[in-house]
This record gives C-alpha cells, structure tokens and sequence, in this order.
C-alpha cells in the first residue's frame, strides 16, 4: 500500500513537471517561431536621420588662374548626437578644449561673455548683436538688462555644468550655447573645431573610448596663399548670424554653416557655396550604426577668375605703401626745416591712398590698391590682429580703392574742358586769363588764388600747364548744371558698376548742398571747376573716367569678375562680357583735341618731370586739392599707350601733398604691365633681370592687354 502511494505521488510530479514544461515549451515556440519575427523586428527596430554632407565653397582665382582664396584639405572635430549621451557632454567638451588650447589650436568660441582680471564674468565689448540673441525668447529669455553674471548663472544651471573653475565653466558653456543656436541633434551635427592638425585627429581617434560621439571629418578649409595681395577684394567668410538665418534658412542654410561676409566671398556667395549633399543614418535601438546610404552627392562650388593680374596687384600694393611712408616722411622733414614758413600742410599727415588700375579694352580692373591693408589670413586666426585694425584710427579695413572718396583736384579739368567745348561756353581759340589770380567776385571781396601767370591763353594749354584761372572762368560760363551732367557721363558722381560694394561719390551741386541744408553761389560753380567745392570722388570712379577719356567718350561697365567656371576649373558657367553703359556726348573732334592736351601734360606739363622721356607715350593729368587744415591731396590720371590705350590708372594720396609721390605709383604701375617690374621675395620693386625681361613683359602682355 505504501509503495503505491509512493508511486503516485511520482507520476504526479512527473506529470506535473511535463504539464509546465509543455507551457513553457509552447511559450517558447511562440516567442520564437510564431511571434518571433516580430519581437526580432522590435528589438532591432532602428531609428533614422537624414544628415548633410557639406560641399566644397569654389575658388577665387587671378586672370591667370593664380590662387587667392583657395581650399585645403583640412580635419574638422564634430559631435554626433547618436553616440553622445548627454550625461557625458560636459566632460567630453572639457577635454577637448583642453587638449586644443596645449595643442594651440581653436575651437569654436561665439559666446559674448569673458572673465575678466577679476575673476568677473562681463560681455565682451563690441557683441551687441550677440548678447541681444542670448538674451532673446529663443534662448535664455532673459530681461534685455540681465547681467553677464545672470546670464551665465541660467546656462550654468541649463546645462548642468558643476565641479570646474570659473573659467572652464565659461568655456564649456560656450561651446554648450553654440551647440543649442546650432539646433545639434540626430540630423545636425555639431562642429567643435572647424580646422585642426592631422596630430590632434590621431590624438582623439586614440582616446575615443573616452571622448564619445566626438569624431573627425575631411573637410576643407580656406587658404590664402598671399593673404596681403588684395584682402578687401577677396572678402572674408564667417558663422551665419541669427538675421542671416533667418533670411537664408529656407536656402538650406545650417545655423552653424559659414558664408561670405565682405567682397568676392559675399558677393558671389550662391556660385561659391556649392550644394549640399544628404545621407540617410540608420541606428539601431542600442545606438549602433546599422547602415548609411548616400541620397544626394553634394556639388562643389564654382570657382570665381577675377580681371586682376596678381603680379601687377602685387606692385601697386608696394608702390602705394612705399609713396604713402615717403610723402609723409618728406612731410615731416619740411615741417621741422618750416619750409615756406610753415610747420604743417607738408605731408606729414598723409597716411593714406588708393589707387585702381583698368584695362581700356573692357574696363576691367587689372590691379586695385587700399593703404593702409592687411592680412586676410591674419585678420581671420589672430584675434588681437582684428582688434588692433578695427581700434586703428587710420582704418585699414575700408576699400579705398573702390569706397574711399576724395577730393580730386585739377584732375577733372579735361571733362570740364570737353563740357564747355561741345556746349559752346568756349571754343578751342577762346582765350582766357591764366594769371595768379580770379577777379570775378572782387566786388564781394572774394579773390581766388592760382599758380602760373601765363597771359591769355586756350583751353589746351590751360590743361597742360593746369591754369586754375582759366578754368575758373570756364566754369563759370559753363554753369554747374551742365558741368554736372558731363560728369555723370563720364561716370563720375555716378556708381561704375561693379560687382562689388562701391561709393557712387558726392557730386558738387544744389541737390548736393540742398542736402546739407546750405546754399549754392556761382563761387561755388568755379571752384566745382578745378575739382574742389563738395566733390569727392573715389579711385575707381577717376580711373573710369580717365579710362572713358582713352575709350573716345563710350564708358563701358567696369568689373572684376572675368568669368564663373565649375570646380574643376574646366566648364565656364559665365562669362563677363563688355558693356557700354553711357556715351558722355562730345565730339570727336574736341575728345581728340583735349587728350592731345593731356598728352602734352605729360611731355612738357606738371606730370613732365617723370613722364617726358618715359619709353611708352602716355597722357595724364594731375592734380592737387586743397584740403585746409591737412596737407594738400595729391592725384594723378593716366592712359598709354597714347595713340592706342591699354590701361587707365588713378592714383590718390590722401594729404600726399606732393605730386611726386601719386606721380611714382603710376610710374610704378606702368612699369609692372610695359616692363615687366615684379615686387621680390624681400618686397622690394625690381625691374625683371636682363635675361628674363622679355619674357617677363610678354608673360604680363598676353593677361593684361
């Protein structure tokens, strides 16, 4: 009896145990084989993102194809969000900073807040525009009068940063703020440093186990082989700002892509940015990357030919610089001899010019010059290099070439001749008075000064020897409307129109002085005549004009872009064609009569000194503009050669005071494109060597003429 008990207490359990073994048994089958797919397809189950792929930005090039801003391969370190925990962010950016600032090498760093010698958070001077966007509802939402301390305190606790120095603290917040503006996420990853070394890649690959989510990408980065040959042609390039976003977003703009802010760069901004490229992301549930697929191959930029020969470029920078030290070293000597009783007005203050050289044939700028310049490289690495150019008082930032304005002078006496030729103010047999003085206003007591007593005289040899008594009354027949219509013809007063940022001048006139709220008087009129009164013209402006002079009276639009190609340089998209933009409505017989007068300017006139025997035939004007209380400004306009023009030159000196120096830039410049005058590796002008120099003048030939 027992053992059958026993036995059935047995089969039981063991009927027991195979009842739960068959339910877990059918469990598993059905987790397996029946819902298998499904639990598998849920455990893998991936996320996706479409991430950009960034394009090359096209090159700026010379006529010759010679680089200016051309691109490098470079390394960038950028976050990706799919394997950056945000419980590590802050010790993974703490790092990085710290193994950039050993290296010497720059991340990142847009936030307008510093710590100061005091160990004070403050903004940083000059971020206005940036301390207005921290503050803002789209980030700290803060009052418009919240301190840098205040600040810095809502970031703090944002991104949860404890346990570093005040200064780590600051730096890691930056980078945090910027990754936030930048909207960092699966799509969007962030750059932390834009250009770094092939050692720090190698660095970080090598620690990647504790910097996670950080990698490095190929990528290419901006180079100027010769960052001082033209810096405010070229432009810069800089991060969108929160106004450009707003306006370029709908482009495909990333608030942390970089785009052309100055010059070429900005100008040409939709051919050089090229098109981005899209590849699809796939990461699984774990965070692994199960695949990415290319959708879109992104397009490099065009690559932008400018008109300007480097070579040429290279000279007239030199020269410019060179006559600018020496006209006001020559100032300062005369004001301690007190030449002719005075102890200024010699130019001791002239500190600055500019000068822009065009090829008759199309108008195209062959060389433009800006001093005081700079270095673009410099300018966008070295940041107490920016500071020290934005607190100089001489302000080298600003084109001169193309934005400074002047006044220029006798040098507009050959369109006021030409104006008064055609409107019959005068003929080419009128004699006027060319005496030392201009008695007209007398009776009101006002007697105006001139150089010269040569008697009665024609319009010819009023231009050649520069009689401001002839051209006195000249004007004043003339009448400042008519005056004033001949010069827009002639482009002055008026913007060229090129393809970069240009002043269109200041005219003298009523409009002009109506403006001002002031009052126009016929002494007004004669002194518009010799180029004082309100006109101020820029070099590129008298260099147009001059060139319209050499062009027999038809102005064609002036430009610096030759041509737009693709990357590669091979396929041309555009190119820039000539184009007559006015004709300033004189006879042919009085536009050959005055350039034969400019002619004689330079061969027995006030530019005869240095041109006379010069080996190419030129014709010029110069002229100098009284600019009470500073020393006198010192201009010079030239074409040759004079029986077929090639180029067309003007040259200012702000305060030069003598005409030798704006006289020797153009020499300089003419010297460059006729002979072959190079600047050498010392930065010194030379003449090519005796057996390079016709090679050199035919290689310059065959880009300039």
């Amino acid at each position: 009896m027992g053992k059958l008990k026993e036995s059935s207490r047995a089969i039981f359990c063991g009927a027991l145990f195979l009842a739960v073994m068959a339910v877990y048994t059918f469990r598993l089958v059905d987790w397996q084989l029946i819902k298998g797919a499904s639990f598998l397809e849920t455990a893998n189950r991936s996320s996706s993102s479409t991430v950009v792929m960034d394009a090359a930005r096209g090159e700026i090039v010379d006529v010759n194809g010679v680089g200016l801003a051309v691109n490098k391969t470079g390394y960038a370190i950028v976050f990706d969000r799919a394997y950056m925990p945000a419980d590590t962010q802050n010790k993974t950016i703490y790092q990085l900073i710290h193994l950039l600032s050993k290296r010497g090498e720059k991340w990142t760093d847009i936030l307008p807040i510093r710590l100061n010698a005091k160990g004070k958070y403050e903004f940083i001077e000059g971020e206005e525009k940036e301390i207005a966007t921290m503050k803002s509802k789209d980030f700290l939402n803060m009052n418009p009068y919240a301190t840098a301390d205040e600040c810095m305190a809502e970031m703090i606790k944002k991104y949860e940063v404890s346990g570093y120095s005040a200064q780590d603290t600051r730096n890691i917040v930056s980078v945090r703020y910027n990754m936030t503006k930048c909207g960092f996420s699966l799509s969007a990853p962030y750059t932390f440093a834009p250009d770094v070394s092939r050692d720090t890649v190698g660095i970080i690959s090598e620690n990647s186990a504790m910097l996670p989510g950080v990698t490095a990408k190929v990528t290419t980065v901006r180079q100027y082989p010769d960052g001082t040959i033209a810096p405010h042609i070229i432009g810069t390039i800089g991060a969108i700002s929160q106004e450009e976003y707003d306006k370029l977003k709908s482009k495909g703009y990333a608030f942390n892509d970089r785009l052309g802010k100055s010059g070429i760069e900005q100008a040409y901004e939709d051919m050089l940015r090229g098109k981005s490229g899209e590849k699809l992301v796939e990461t699984t549930g774990s965070g692994s990357l199960a695949s990415e697929t290319v959708k879109t191959a992104p397009v490099s930029g065009n690559s932008v030919f400018l008109t300007i020969d480097s070579r040429i470029q290279k000279v007239l920078n030199a020269s410019l610089a060179k006559n600018v030290e020496a006209a006001r070293a020559n100032g300062l000597r005369l004001c301690a001899q007190r030449y002719k009783g005075s102890s200024k007005g010699h130019g001791e203050d002239c500190v600055a010019g500019g000068a822009v050289v065009l090829r008759v044939k199309d108008f195209s700028v062959l060389a433009a010059s800006t001093y005081p310049s700079y270095d673009l490289t410099e300018y966008l690495n070295d940041t107490n290099y920016y500071t020290s150019l934005i607190q100089n008082k001489a302000k080298p930032l600003i084109n001169r070439a193309f934005n400074g304005v002047f006044t220029p002078g006798s040098v507009v006496k050959p369109y006021v001749a030409m104006a008064a030729l055609q409107e019959g103010a005068i003929t080419t047999s009128t004699r006027l008075e060319g005496n030392s003085v201009y008695r007209r206003f007398a009776d009101t007591g006002l007697i105006l000064k001139s150089i010269g007593n040569y008697g009665m005289i024609t319009v010819d040899y009023a231009i050649e020897k520069s009689s401001n008594s002839f051209f006195y009354e000249t004007g004043y027949r003339l009448g400042i409307t008519n005056m004033n219509m001949y010069a827009k013809h002639f482009g002055l007063g008026v913007k060229t129109g090129i393809e970069l940022s240009e002043n269109a001048g200041i005219l003298a006139g009523r409009e002009e002085r109506a403006a001002s709220g002031g009052s126009w008087w016929d002494a007004d009129t004669v002194e518009a005549a010799v180029g004082q009164s309100d006109n101020q013209f820029t070099p590129l402006q008298l260099a147009t004009y001059t060139a319209t002079i050499a062009n027999n009276g038809t102005r064609l639009r002036s430009h610096i872009v030759s041509k737009v190609t693709d990357y590669t340089r091979k396929n041309v998209i555009s190119q820039t064609q000539p184009q007559e933009v006015d004709n300033v409505g004189v006879s042919q017989t009085y536009i050959s009569y005055v350039q034969r007068a400019m002619r004689k300017v330079a061969t027995s006139g006030t530019a005869s000194s240095m041109f006379k025997n010069y080996g190419i035939p030129i014709a010029a004007k110069t002229g100098t503009a009284v600019q009470t209380p500073h020393s006198d400004n010192v201009v010079l306009v030239a074409y040759a050669p004079f029986d077929n023009p090639e180029i067309a030159v003007a040259v200012v000196l702000e305060h030069g005071a003598t005409s030798l120096y704006s006289n020797s830039v153009a020499k300089d410049v003419l010297d460059a494109y006729f002979y072959g005058k190079t600047v050498d590796e010392k930065g010194n002008i030379v003449m090519p060597s005796a057996s390079s120099a016709a090679s050199g003048a035919s290689s310059g030939s065959t880009s300039s003429h």
